[in-house]
């Protein structure tokens, strides 16, 4: 049996959406809790976020197809949340020589 170090890997067919898949999640988790220190309803966080209310929804219930890299970056800095990228190097699976 093949394990995997997250749940975007196990369900990801490369290793770059694998990589796309766990950024959006990280950054829909973040921007979920900054809203909920804010405690607005969906169509005040929609303002704010400068989206409609139904893509609140679509955000505060994970579906993370529904949005890109870029949205979730411009969404999250509307809210004083910074994006930082940090890079570093898979020592576990590294690349066939």
């Amino acid at each position: 049996m093949q394990s995997f170090t997250s749940v975007w890997d196990a369900i990801a067919d490369t290793r770059e959406e694998a990589a796309n898949l766990r950024a959006r999640s990280d950054l829909i988790h973040a921007i979920e809790r900054r809203l909920n220190e804010f405690e607005w309803s969906q169509a005040v966080a929609a303002h704010h976020l400068g989206i409609t209310q139904p893509r609140v929804s679509d955000l505060l219930r994970g579906k993370i197809s529904k949005f890109s890299l870029d949205a979730l970056i411009n969404i999250a800095a509307r809210i004083g949340l910074h994006t930082q990228l940090v890079i570093t190097a898979d020592t576990e699976h590294p690349l066939p020589a």
